[in-house]
């Protein structure tokens, strides 16, 4: 399985700007979600990197191989690569078997290689006994393994998912997401997994790359991205985070002291100094009876997984509604003191990769 390195890649439509000097590399068996917003951009790397569109600019290798760039392009047949897509794209007057074994005669396989194959794959995806049924005999969790099985039969270099979970109920999702990291360690193959919804990236992937309008945000694994924002966007789209501002008046050593209103608070974070973001999540604020640093007023609360889900309007700074959960309803308009027991500094319009640095993954331990 290879590693896969993008070089400042880009992409337009017509006037529209889809892909901006996109850059990342990441290790030989690494399962990578491309997360973002609809129309991020995501969908567009993810066909780039299968061949099925071809860069404007920049370069895209698997392992040394250039696949696309100035000077080179590899058809998507000569990629080596299988793709699962939303729709599942399953023969529906063909068996299980059939489906997966199309490919293996397409690719030039003896028969007896051809089953052996078959027989392997539909054990990896938990489908034994099931490869003389037609696709509308299958539950959709079973045709989406189908469609992952015809994938493997081939042994591609790379795995490419585009938002293959769309179609299922919640149980269903949950249930796949579960046998797609189990196929992904038993394979050792690299995955790159198109979504939108973060908690199937953060649930998945051992590392996320954030997009948003065409450029990279961040690429890490989810904790980095949870924990260690690095842009704004970044810090507000993931875990349903918040961010205030506030003045950086000293950076030393990954500690930043910032001014937050006329509150002086010492936070990890790499901001230089000046103009700053303070980035949090409900589990890092905390009420207090008084002497909190954050002065609000409740707006609203609903009991949810057994507290109140309170949500609370900064009085004294300018900024954004915070939520936290409470353990007692309170009347509107109640005045509510937070302290914070975490968050994380950025800084002002602080960008992952905007200068074109090529940002390097390894396979999770």
């Amino acid at each position: 399985m290879p590693s896969l390195t993008l070089t400042a890649v880009s992409k337009r439509f017509d006037s529209v700007q889809v892909l901006d000097a996109v850059s990342l590399s990441i290790a030989d068996g690494a399962f990578l979600a491309l997360l973002g917003p609809s129309g991020c951009g995501k969908t567009t790397l993810l066909r780039l990197i299968a061949g099925l569109e071809v860069p404007d600019g920049g370069e895209i290798r698997f392992d040394e191989q250039v696949v696309a760039g100035r000077t080179a392009f590899v058809p998507p047949e000569r990629r080596r690569i299988g793709m699962v897509f939303q729709s599942y794209a399953l023969w529906p007057t063909m068996s299980v078997r059939g489906n997966i074994e199309f490919g293996l005669k397409v690719a030039g396989l003896a028969s007896a290689e051809r089953a052996a194959r078959i027989d392997e794959v539909l054990e990896v995806v938990g489908l034994r006994g099931l490869g003389d049924r037609r696709p509308h005999e299958l539950s959709g969790g079973q045709r989406q393994r189908v469609a992952l099985a015809r994938s493997l039969a081939t042994r591609p270099k790379l795995i490419l998912l585009d938002e293959p979970l769309a179609n299922l109920d919640a149980h269903l999702r949950e249930a796949m997401l579960a046998e797609f990291r189990r196929i992904h360690s038993l394979t050792g193959a690299t995955f790159v997994f198109v979504t939108h919804d973060q908690d199937e990236a953060m649930a998945v992937a051992t590392h996320v790359a954030v997009m948003d309008r065409g450029r990279l945000q961040q690429i890490g694994t989810p904790e980095d991205l949870y924990r260690r924002p690095a842009s704004p966007m970044v810090a507000r789209f993931i875990g349903r985070g918040r961010t205030l501002p506030v003045r950086v008046v000293k950076a030393d050593g990954g500690r930043n002291r910032v001014m937050l209103g006329q509150q002086l608070l010492d936070l990890p974070g790499q901001a230089p100094v000046g103009h700053g973001w303070l980035s949090f999540h409900a589990s890092d604020l905390k009420r207090v009876p008084e002497g909190g640093e954050l002065k609000t007023e409740l707006v609203g609360q609903v009991f949810q997984n057994g507290a109140f889900l309170s949500h609370c309007m900064p009085t004294e700074i300018d900024g954004d509604v915070v939520s936290l959960p409470l353990s007692e309803r309170l009347k509107p308009s109640t005045p509510v003191e937070l302290t914070f027991t975490g968050g994380w500094v950025i800084g002002d319009g602080q960008r992952a990769c905007d200068a074109g640095v090529t940002r390097r993954v390894e396979t999770a331990a």
